[in-house]
């Protein structure tokens, strides 16, 4: 990859300027901007994330915040309330403050005198999100957003629910967030203070997995935030960002169809990263791509940006199931409308272990799961690491009711969302159903290329579910995951059916026995045909960043992954092992320009028997350090979820060490009822 070190502007870096909020709260902002600003003002760039832009998010802000002030833009990122050095308590994701702050902040910006007025906001998860909710309050500087791996719907498309199952990305993402928000503040920043500011942070914590496991359900609580409850709220430009290997894929053709504001969307083969160095590639010039549409909408330069497709994915090729991939096949496509008159559906009909395109007559068939169906799921979202990509599905199939297609003899290329309709029934008042598409090769090996997960009792509603009657039946619709994917001839289409997906989401509170009814169910496919205007599609530049900080690794902690089963007990044993982030394979290392040592690990445990869902056990835990000179802090985390057929149990513990003598603690021991869930 380029590194551009000589840019068309002389950045100055600000290592930290404090925002004033009208309660008193000051929020702490780094600014990259052009040396020459205050004289020829330049518009702003906001990225607002919870993520420490101290440490922990240094070394990905430099090059890009580095890369677009030398372009001529002010580069702010601005840590939340209550996270990194900004004052405050950060008590959940997304609140009505955190918004409120944000216009804020923006309102400081424009009345600084090396802005020009006009401002964007960008970022990648949380700063995508709340980019979008932003926009929705419409304040007025605010001209343009990029939001990349986020979401337009917070109940059905982020890492709490999926189609109304608990996925347990739940406990893990809530527990790194609780890691994060208890993490002290740097002295060098705030001063004496940092000691009182850690302690009461550490005293008032949320316990957040547990907020979010008392909404099971699509409430008010999900409503807000949720900009897909009124797309007619933003009037800003969007520019949405995502890849396949992501969980937040289907928001962006969501926002493209919604939205009635100048947009453009692009998903790459990506996982949860930025797209100048996601794996898998190819990567592109994401930063150009970018300084295009902030030129265009902040600058009011054509760049031509307008003038290119609405929509620019890349459509995917078979490659033999891995692990992880450092490229996936395929090529870039694009539509010029959302949702495109071009895509025409196509209904196979799932007859007795076989899809045709005609429906035979009418039969039955069974499957009860074993728990550990979905071992080979891979991560709900991935960031590009070894291990996280779902495997070959064959062990996963063996445990499903599969239909598979003839071999085809013709290529057959699919955008969009595939669904299915299900005639099924149930044992249990509260069951799930998962339903996997997979590309069959003529070795056998089975590819995953999209699945998706429905909780039966919010087949009629998210908002107001309800018990199934066992033995009834009912008819049930499925929408997967979005996808571009191309089936090559002599490859099989293979839909897989289960009634368990571990360790992706919670099972359900007892064993479920399903019947499905074939000749009646049937799969429907997005089929695209080809477009030649795609082979004329503008090239992307080749990835490009601004210099990152030098960073010195001083311990080495591999990624791992393992799987255990003990024959004799029949339980099964997932651990993940993991270290930090943006610091590659470090468990430790040295920020130089801030003279800072940070350390942080972090390992996933997963249990479940065979056959007992009752079994089901999750532990995260986490260590997280600060050193320098002497000044050393230490965060140890672990949380754990169990569940009876009534109730789940949520346990946490936190320890804060100080010189290695304990500071604080906090323990958590809740019991949450399972609502239909």
């Amino acid at each position: 990859m380029k590194i551009v070190e000589d840019f068309p502007r002389e950045v100055r870096v600000i290592e930290n300027v404090w925002i004033p909020m009208p309660d008193g709260t000051r929020l702490a902002a780094r600014i990259w901007r052009p040396t020459d600003a205050e004289s020829e003002p330049v518009p702003a760039i906001l990225e607002y994330m919870p993520y420490r832009k101290r440490d922990f998010t240094r070394l990905r802000d430099e090059p890009l915040h580095r890369y677009f002030a030398g372009h001529g833009y002010a580069c702010v990122r601005l840590d939340l309330r209550g996270s990194g050095d900004s004052d405050g308590l950060l008590l959940d994701e997304y609140l009505q403050q955190e918004l409120d702050d944000a216009v804020e902040a923006i309102d400081w910006l424009v009345a600084q005198p090396w802005c020009s007025g006009e401002v964007g906001m960008m970022g990648i998860s949380w700063g995508g999100f709340n980019a979008l909710q932003v926009a929705a309050l419409r304040p007025a500087p605010l001209k343009a957003i990029i939001s990349m791996c986020s979401t337009d719907d917070r109940y059905s498309d982020d890492v709490h629910y999926q189609g109304g199952c608990l996925l347990n990305e739940n406990l893990g993402w809530g527990s790194v967030l609780l890691s994060c928000a208890t993490t002290p503040p740097d002295p060098d920043i705030v001063g004496e203070e940092w000691r009182a500011k850690w302690k009461h942070r550490i005293e008032q914590a949320p316990f957040y997995p547990l907020i979010w496991m008392r909404h099971p359900h699509r409430d008010a609580y999900w409503q807000h935030g949720s900009v897909c409850e009124d797309f007619a709220a933003v009037t800003c430009p969007v520019f949405a960002v995502g890849g396949w290997a992501d969980g937040y894929v289907n928001a962006i053709p969501r926002l493209l169809a919604g939205l009635k504001v100048p947009c453009r969307g692009l998903i790459g083969p990506w996982s949860h990263a930025f797209p100048h160095a996601a794996l898998p590639g190819p990567a592109i010039g994401f930063f150009q791509e970018a300084l295009r549409w902030w030129d265009h909408w902040l600058k009011g330069r054509d760049t031509g940006i307008m003038n290119e497709p609405l929509l620019r994915v890349w459509m995917e090729e078979y490659i033999p199931p891995a692990p992880m991939y450092a490229e996936r096949p395929g090529r870039w496509v694009a539509e010029t409308n959302w949702p495109s008159p071009r895509i025409q559906p196509k209904t196979l009909y799932l007859n007795v272990l076989s899809l045709g395109e005609k429906a035979d007559g009418e039969d039955r068939m069974r499957i009860a799961s074993p728990q550990t169906t979905g071992l080979g799921a891979g991560d709900w979202y991935g960031f590009g690491s070894e291990g996280e990509a779902p495997i070959d599905q064959r062990e996963d199939d063996g445990k499903s009711l599969v239909f598979d297609s003839d071999p085809l003899d013709q290529r057959l290329e699919i955008l969009g969302a595939p669904c299915v309709s299900l005639e099924l029934s149930v044992d249990q008042p509260v069951a799930y159903v998962i339903v996997r598409l997979n590309d069959v090769a003529p070795d056998g090996a089975s590819a995953r290329v999209s699945y998706g997960l429905l909780n039966l009792t919010q087949r009629d509603s998210r908002e107001d579910p309800s018990p199934l009657e066992p033995g009834r039946r009912y008819r049930v619709e499925v929408r997967l995951n979005d996808i571009a994917y191309a089936f090559a001839p002599g490859h099989t289409i293979r839909l897989a059916i289960s009634t368990s997906y571990w360790p992706v989401i919670w099972p359900a509170p007892a064993a479920v026995n399903l019947t499905l009814h074939t000749g009646t169910s049937r799969l429907t496919l997005p089929v695209r045909p080809p477009r030649a205007e795609d082979a004329d599609l503008r090239p992307f530049d080749p990835p490009e960043r601004g210099p990152m900080p030098e960073m010195t690794t001083l311990e080495v902690a591999p990624f791992q992954r393992r799987v255990e089963r003990d024959l004799t007990t029949g339980m099964s044993t997932y651990r993940i092992a993991t270290t930090g982030g943006d610091f590659g394979d470090a468990a430790l290392a040295r920020i130089e320009d801030i003279d800072l040592t940070v350390g942080y690990t972090l390992a996933k445990t997963y249990r479940i028997h065979d056959y007992d869902p009752d079994t089901a056990e999750v532990t995260v835990e986490q260590t997280t350090t600060h050193q320098r000179g002497d000044w050393s802090t230490r965060l140890e985390c672990r949380t754990s979820l169990t569940a009876t057929p009534r109730s789940f149990r949520i346990r946490g513990v936190l320890k804060a060490y100080e010189d290695e003598v304990l500071f604080a603690r906090r323990d958590w021991d809740e019991e949450v009822m399972r609502r239909l869930l």
